[in-house]
């Protein structure tokens, strides 16, 4: 079987080299000619553990090429998955022109029957105007060429994408025909051998599958976040509160850890365009504007902290930070707390010098010079008057307490992920504070 895959972006890049991996015949396209130059090195454009080495292997076995023609690749493709992105418009709502220039392209240069797969995210009805824009090309050309359209929405975790890929929990696959179904159910049997489900479904309910999903798992975050503040008020301990409700098998214990807010490229974008696409149809999804709304006030707490501890002025405080990427095991910096963080910082007259295991390219990339950049944790301590934990890396969860009290001006931390002992940091002498756990001076 060959496919092409559209967009070398995070779910592009992950598709195409996982299909790839189990023997099939991958071209992936962009029109990024330096981004393609380099992988055609085996030189992945992302920080995703595991993908370079398995894009690097099966270039070498000759299952996966690059190129910038999707023309070029559409002779024997059965299968095109479309993995552009779909950046949020002002209003929210998700930018499909990219989506529907492959479907235009697509028809312009097909010859043969092929099924045009959605696997961007995209708001429910996007498969009809996709559909709609390949048949007018089609139609431009005044030739008569069948072909199905299909939602496939992706399910992956930045930081574990391959593995999401390799072992799914389910394959969500929307068709509208028996042909195209059968077709879809052969190039995912690989991945359904040890019993991972594909769960086949009209297509406007897997593309509302789609958002559906990341809307209820930022729900449980903002959630989490609004009972943490409330801890913090009526003195109660959150990391107590959480392992209270998480062992009710009805609710479970992912998604429920207070932090800074969530961030990366899925959740903020995915959560503004099932509220725009539900007004659009005249409907307010009530419950998710208040998720948005607890999100936004979220990224700014370790700010809120920093000047309560400062009786509201940190004008000339040297600012240590750990972490900025949004999450660990990735270097995605989109919507990342961090980014809220260095604005309001700076902005009130303070400095910040910050670590970050895989990011600091990233961050050197979206705010420059703004902040300083260590060369490792505890470089970013030295005279600094406060540390701001705000990723979660393995690395910062057992450093040398000691170091940090030697190195620091002055001892406050402030753990936007609840990763220390509250008790442990005050034998320290640390002034201390997490997300949902009462302060104490």
């Amino acid at each position: 079987m060959k496919i092409t895959v559209v967009g070398t972006g995070y779910v592009g890049l992950v598709t195409g080299t996982c299909f790839a991996d189990v023997g099939i015949d991958v071209t992936c396209v962009d029109i990024d000619k330096e981004k393609i130059k380099n992988l055609k090195k085996g030189i992945i454009p992302i920080y995703e553990p595991g993908l370079e080495e398995m894009v690097q292997r099966n270039i070498e076995k000759g299952r996966l090429h690059f190129s910038t023609q999707l023309k070029d690749t559409l002779e024997d493709t059965e299968v095109i998955f479309s993995a552009v992105g779909t950046p949020p418009d002002e209003d929210g709502s998700a930018d499909l022109q990219y989506v529907l220039n492959v479907a235009r392209e697509v028809g312009q240069h097909m010859n043969n029957y092929l099924i045009l797969v959605t696997k961007s995210t995209v708001p429910v009805g996007t498969a009809n105007k996709v559909k709609k824009a390949l048949q007018e090309e089609l139609d431009k050309r005044d030739v008569n060429i069948d072909f199905d359209v299909a939602s496939n929405p992706e399910f992956l975790k930045e930081g574990a994408a391959v593995q999401d890929f390799l072992k799914p929990d389910r394959i969500v696959i929307g068709t509208e025909s028996d042909k195209a179904k059968e077709i879809m159910e052969k190039l995912y049997k690989p991945f359904t051998l040890n019993g991972h489900p594909v769960i086949f479904m009209d297509i406007p309910s897997a593309e509302v599958t789609k958002y559906a999903a990341n809307a209820m798992l930022a729900t449980k975050i903002s959630f989490m976040n609004d009972i943490a503040n409330f801890c913090e008020i009526v003195n109660a301990d959150v990391n107590s509160v959480r392992k209270g409700i998480g062992s009710d098998s009805r609710i479970g214990n992912k998604f429920i850890y207070p932090g800074t807010g969530y961030g990366g490229s899925c959740f903020p974008k995915d959560v503004k365009a099932i509220i725009r696409t539900a007004n659009e149809n005249n409907y307010n999804l009530r419950v998710l504007q208040s998720v948005e709304d607890v999100n936004e006030d979220q990224k700014t707490i370790l700010f809120r902290k920093l000047m309560d501890h400062y009786n509201g002025d940190i004008k000339g405080k040297k600012i240590a930070m750990w972490g900025l990427s949004f999450k660990p095991k990735t270097d995605d910096m989109r919507e990342a707390p961090a980014l809220n963080l260095i604005d309001k910082i700076t902005e009130a007259g303070a400095t910040i010098k910050a670590y970050d295991p895989v990011a600091m390219d990233e961050a050197k990339r979206r705010v420059g010079d703004k902040i300083e950049y260590a060369k490792d944790q505890y470089d970013a301590l030295l005279d600094a008057d406060a540390l701001l934990l705000v990723t979660e890396w393995m690395d910062f969860r057992y450093p040398n307490f000691n170091a940090i009290k030697r190195l620091m001006k002055e001892p406050p931390i402030l753990d936007g992920r609840n990763i220390y002992d509250r008790l442990e940091m005050k034998k320290y002498g640390f002034y201390y504070t997490g997300i949902g756990i009462a302060n104490e001076k």
